[in-house]
Formats: C-alpha cells, structure tokens, sequence
C-alpha cells in the first residue's frame, strides 16, 4: 500500500517513520492485564444467567468452544501485531490487505463506534450504580455520568501510563470479584451434573451439541475486547514480542476466570434460578457467603464498569490517532501533546462525541448494533492475515500462525454474523446495517482527501 505518512507540524516528536512519538511504557504484563480488563468488563455478571438460561449447567462447555472460536481470531490478531505494530492497527492492516482506503476506512470506525457506544453504555451504568449506592437518581445520574467521563477523559490525556496502571488496579480488582465468587462458592462443586442441559426431547445427545454451541456465540461475547490490544502497539516495548505475549495471556486468564466461574455458578444455584436471577453472581454470592456485605460486591462491580469505559477510550483515540496519519482522518486528529505524549486533540474529540451519547441513556440497541460490526471486523482481519501471508514483499513478525487457522477464524466470525442475524431480534442487525450505510456515506463525502492514499 502506498502513500506517504501525514506529517503533523509544531512541537511533536517523530520517530524514523515521521510520525509522532507516543509515549512506549507498556510491557507484557501490563498489556496482559488490559486485555484482561477490557473481556471481563461488566457484561460477564449478567451473561452468565443468560448462558446458563440457553445451555443448563453445560454452560461452563459453552465458555470452552467459545475459547476456541476467539482464540482463533486472537491468534490472527497476535500476528498481525507482531508484523504491524501500529496504532489504529486494524484499519491500517485492513487497508493494507485489500489495497482499500474504503475498507480501512469502514473498519476503522467500526471499531471506533464499537468503542464509544461501550464508552457511553459504560458511563451510564457506572453513575446508575453509584446514584444507587448513595441513595439518590433523577437527574443525578446524568450529573454523574458526565462528571465520570470528565475524569476518564483528564485521565487519558494526563498519559499511558498513568491509565495502564489505573487499568492494573481496576483488572486486578475486577479479576478478585470473579474469583472471589470461586472461592466463596468452590465447597458446592461436584454436587451437580455439570452436562445437565434443558429438557431437549428426542435425540437427546444431538440436541446438546446443538445447544452448546448456540450457548457458545452468546458466550463468544464475554471474550470481545482482546482486539484493543493491537491500538495501543505503538506504545508497547517491543511490541512485535509484547502483543502476542500480552494477547494471548489475556485470552488465557480469562478462560480459566470463566469457566471456574460457571462451574461455581451452577453448583451454587440450580440454572433455572441462575436465568431467572436479575444479577445472577449478585445471587450466588448472596446464597453462598451471605455475611459478605452487599456493598463489596456492588463496589467491585463500579470498577469493573469503570475500567471497560476506560480501555475503550484509550482504544478509540489511538485508532483515530492511527487512522489520521494514514489519511482516513482528518490530519489534526494525529497530533501529540509534546509533553504527556498523547494524541490530546483526538481524545477531546471523542468526549465531544460520546458526551451526548452517555447523556441520552437509551442506547441498549446501538451496544448490540456495534457488537456485529466488530464481528464482521474480525472476519475481514482474518482474510486480511490469509492475503498478507500469501503477497510477495510483507513483512513476517516474530509470531507467525498456519494458514488455516485465520481461514477457520473468517468463517467463525461470519457465522456467528449469520446466526445472530437470523435468530436473534431483527433491530441491532437493522441498526448495524444503517451504520454501515452511514459509514460508506461519511466515506464518499471525506472521499477526495483519501484519493491520495491509494496504492
């Protein structure tokens, strides 16, 4: 692909590409831990009702074939990030691959919408569960909500390393409530059937199977988040070595969260109460440590609602970073602040956009709009990797994967597209199509200053 990078002008740093310098402190363990952050991230303590709802005690089994399916993808990530370590990494790979600005340019925001809906939907539940521990609502949770994101937004402009960290307490935090579920709740284990499915009816093996894996694409779900690894590449050490180290560990840790957290589940209380339960680990905990206080639980949940709003802010201003420096944004998006080393003007950007989104309050629909856009992402970048590794003149990373595993990765994901789309309600996949269409639409009207970045 060709083009010259957009050179942005003052005081920025550039490194030997000319472009300016972000700030690298980000080791193996840190990028790890913000991988973690960003699966686990709030929807775990609700998806676990739903899972247990649809699959019965197998729902520890549709967490596994769920691993398998992600994992597919993760690894292609790992390795695009071992041979591309940019920012804005995925539409960068995308425009690479396809020789498309289009294709860059639809996948950036994807990724970028996926990021701000999470951003505003997080925002929103952070205050609503703070208003509730302090007693009060009405307009107090739209206070709330902004003066959260004003201290996200101060806390990513202040630098990467003071939002890693930040990020390492909140995942550890995070990952302590999960396993203090295990914990609590591990003297119940091997009291169950843990293949114990809903009644099927006739042909009771075939219908597991089938139930299992229908668990198993809610379940996909509880692993997205493993992709805003690769944006934060450009401020990583060595990144060709730290993505996949970090990706991967991530992906790993959360596995065994999950599933240690299922079986507990389920051996707690029965899956019928579990799908039933308004706040499913809520209710475990209540029956198997009812002398934990109420409010450790609900603390543990504000960290955790907090720390997914912060991952994905960083995300989405390092990808609008990314995308301006390869013309799919405007130029000033890319510049750095020349002290604290952080794209400033990109992060005020995005508070302007996702202000009035947390505001609104009523955005269940685009949340689950945005999580099939990223599906299709994920299939693109997986052809992406099978183009890239059979062109002439690419680059090889330090982690190279088979062939057929991006290839099993674009089918993954495009069924999972197709499954959700013909059982699942019909508005997100209508809302999903309408963003596209708005995608293409900011594409042909941003088009001309694009032309100069074809290959």
């Amino acid at each position: 692909m060709a083009g010259t990078p957009v050179v942005t002008e003052g005081a920025d740093n550039l490194d030997g590409t000319g472009r300016p310098d972000l700030h690298r402190s980000i080791g193996s363990f840190q990028l790890a831990l913000y991988g973690l952050g960003s699966m686990l991230g709030s929807g775990v303590y609700g998806l676990i009702g739903q899972a247990a709802g649809q699959v019965g005690n197998a729902v520890w089994l549709a967490f596994l074939v769920a691993l398998v399916a992600a994992l597919l993808t993760a690894l292609t990530y790992a390795s695009l990030g071992s041979r591309y370590p940019r920012a804005g990494g995925a539409a960068y790979v995308a425009e690479r691959a396809y020789r498309s600005p289009l294709v860059g340019f639809v996948v950036g925001l994807a990724v970028a919408c996926s990021s701000l809906t999470s951003v505003a939907t997080q925002s929103r539940v952070f205050a609503a569960n703070l208003a509730s521990l302090t007693g009060t609502g009405g307009q107090t949770v739209t206070w709330l909500a902004l003066g959260f994101l004003l201290l996200l937004t101060g806390l990513v402009l202040r630098g990467i390393r003071e939002s890693m960290w930040v990020n390492v307490l909140c995942t550890c935090i995070e990952a302590g409530g999960l396993l203090l579920v295990v914990a609590v709740g591990i003297s119940y284990w091997g009291t169950v059937d843990l293949l114990e499915t809903p009644p099927p009816g006739e042909g009771a093996s075939d219908v597991m199977i089938l139930l299992v894996l229908q668990g198993s694409v809610l379940t996909f779900f509880a692993f997205i988040g493993f992709e805003d690894s690769l944006n934060v590449a450009e401020e990583c050490h060595d990144p060709q070595r730290t993505i996949p180290i970090g990706l991967i560990a991530a992906m790993s840790m959360a596995a065994v969260i999950y599933m240690g957290v299922a079986v507990t589940a389920v051996s707690v209380l029965p899956w019928r109460e579990l799908a039933a339960a308004p706040g499913p680990l809520t209710a475990v905990m209540e029956k198997a440590a009812p002398w934990l206080p109420p409010i450790v639980y609900a603390l543990i949940t504000l960290f955790a609602v907090a720390n997914t709003a912060l991952v994905n802010y960083v995300t989405a201003s390092r990808l609008a970073y990314g995308m301006a420096h390869q013309g799919l944004l405007p130029s000033w998006l890319g510049r750095v602040h020349p002290s604290r080393r952080t794209p400033h003007l990109a992060i005020l950007a995005l508070f302007v956009v996702v202000a009035p989104l947390a505001l609104i309050g009523t955005i269940g629909q685009l949340a689950a709009a945005t999580v099939l856009l990223l599906l299709l992402v994920f299939a693109l970048l997986n052809g992406a990797l099978v183009l890239l590794k059979n062109r002439e003149g690419e680059p090889h990373g330090r982690f190279e994967i088979p062939l057929i595993l991006p290839l099993l990765g674009c089918f993954v994901c495009a069924g999972l597209v197709i499954v959700r789309v013909v059982t699942g309600d019909w508005r997100a996949p209508a809302l999903a199509g309408a963003l596209l269409a708005g995608i293409f639409v900011l594409y042909a009207l941003y088009r001309p200053k694009t032309q100069r970045h074809m290959a």
